[in-house]
């Protein structure tokens, strides 16, 4: 039994109420620790920490190289607990041991280590070329200069790569930051906190305020010291982030939900096409925004793709995720699997076909949240388990004519965030994925998302990127200085438009 506490200027400190809440073991329903659970009060502090460390603090002033050296030191720190925290992100998130050791924990470091990286490498300041003299002889220049305080608030199906999303960009941009991890989900991402104190970052900087959404991450977006708002979860929690940053006018990035399409093109090679489509779906049993839920398959494929699928996914292992033999393991909470047998039960009185899964499987540790690999037949674009994000292993595939009505029906949906091409013909695919409203979309894959590559939505899947340099911009506001190099003479010449 563990013990996860507040993590506030630089030191563990429990709420100030003394309250706590359970983190349980989704693969048995196990009490594994109990969490300080932060409240308005323990908010405040955090803020009052990040505010003094960059109005006050080294952290803003240091060069980007500095910052840099810090956190990828932070980064080897990771890599050398790898063990230990593919562990911790089984027990406390269900990351089966093989995603977490193959997969989690791996890509927290490499990101981080990019952005760390990347961001040393950024135009912090930059000439403006004067291309027009009117209406005066200039200098201009941009600057760019961190927000200063920001809230990054994460889920709980990633929670260490979330953290590392959230604060390595703010980080080694100069801001400062109160990260909110999930409830669910307390483990990875104080880990993460506590790691960044050896590295060197200065006390305050970073700090960790375990609590509900209601109450501890309304009081982050709505405290006017905190300047941008960092925020990943669903679209309904989105829209009330923006509505309660708008008090303030706070810059906030949000990556939101998604319903993403996979596109097998009638020339796709179904010895890769057919488990791309399952990776892409059942992958952390399809608790992911980008997952592929909605599989488009050619007419004249279908019944044999429909066959692939099914016969392929009544293969997979679902099991605890502490043994390395399950290829997928149990969603994140009761909650989670009342919600995917619900939408089963609406794919049915909808006229959808359950092939395979849609229950509890069989032979699963008691206590557990699991739910079975569950594939759809028979599925009109229009149903709601074709537009509504379920969060759970269950695969829609839906019959099209031609490459034209799938593309229409792949848009036909509120997200935008990321979907798949599968082809032989890397060209046709290529003009195929320039057509799909998504921020991200691969071709003959799915999930693998690079460090130097933008992540976000089009549409009801979010506001801004993550990722990349233009992650690492999201957290930097620009000014502009304008230098007169107009003689004396003719600059009173401009005064006297005003009467000076």
């Amino acid at each position: 039994m563990r013990h996860y506490q507040l993590f506030i200027d630089g030191e563990f400190t429990d709420a100030a109420s003394g309250q706590t809440f359970e983190s349980r073991n989704p693969s048995d329903g196990n009490v594994i620790a109990t969490v300080a659970k932060g409240g308005r009060e323990d908010v405040a502090r955090a803020i009052t920490a990040a505010r003094r460390a960059f109005d006050e603090g080294p952290w803003p002033s240091m060069t980007p190289a500095e910052r840099s050296a810090i956190l990828l030191r932070l980064a080897a720190i990771l890599q050398e607990r790898q063990g230990e925290l593919s562990e911790l992100e089984a027990e406390d998130a269900g990351h089966t041991l093989r995603l977490a050791n193959l997969f989690t924990v791996p890509l927290a470091v490499n990101h981080l280590q990019f952005l760390a990286e990347e961001a040393g490498r950024l135009e912090y300041t930059e000439s403006i070329a004067q291309r027009a003299p009117f209406p005066a002889p200039a200098w201009n220049f941009v600057q760019r200069e961190p927000y200063g305080v920001c809230a990054g608030i994460i889920p709980w199906n990633f929670p260490l790569i979330m953290a590392v999303w959230k604060a390595a960009p703010a980080l080694a941009t100069g801001n400062t930051m109160v990260l909110k991890p999930s409830p669910y989900t307390p483990a990875t991402a104080t880990e993460f906190v506590a790691a960044a104190g050896e590295a060197g970052v200065p006390k305050g900087v970073l700090n960790v305020v375990h609590g509900t959404g209601p109450i501890a991450g309304e009081a982050l977006v709505t405290d006017a010291r905190v300047d941008k708002v960092a925020f990943t979860g669903s679209t309904a929690v989105g829209k009330r982030i923006m509505q309660l940053a708008s008090e303030t006018l706070k810059k906030v990035t949000l990556e939101l939900g998604g319903k993403g399409p996979t596109i097998l093109l009638d020339d796709a090679d179904l010895d890769i096409a057919v488990p791309g489509a399952l990776w892409a779906t059942y992958l952390h049993g399809g608790q992911m925004c980008e997952s592929g839920t909605r599989c488009f398959v050619p007419a004249g494929l279908y019944d044999e793709v429909v066959a692939r699928l099914v016969e392929s996914s009544e293969g997979l292992t679902v099991g605890s995720a502490m043994d390395f033999a399950s290829d997928i393991g149990p969603l994140v909470d009761h909650r989670q699997v009342d919600t995917v047998k619900r939408y089963v039960q609406i794919g049915q009185d909808e006229g959808a076909k359950l092939l395979t899964g849609g229950d509890v499987p069989t032979g699963v540790p008691q206590g557990g949240y699991y739910f079975a690999p569950t594939i759809f037949g028979g599925v009109e674009n229009s149903m709601r388990i074709a537009q509504e994000e379920i969060f759970g292993p269950v695969l829609s595939v839906i019959r099209y004519e031609s490459v034209e009505e799938a593309i229409r029906l792949a848009n036909d949906t509120i997200y935008g965030l990321a979907g798949s091409v599968w082809s032989r013909d890397i060209p046709r695919a290529l003009e195929v994925a320039k057509r799909i409203k998504n921020g991200t979309v691969w071709i003959n894959d799915h999930h693998l998302l690079s460090a130097a590559a933008p992540h976000g939505g089009y549409k009801q899947s979010g506001l801004g990127r993550e990722l990349g340099r233009w992650g690492l911009e999201e957290y930097l506001q620009v000014k502009h200085i304008h230098v007169d190099q107009t003689p004396t003479k003719d600059q009173k010449f401009w005064y006297q438009v005003i009467g000076l």
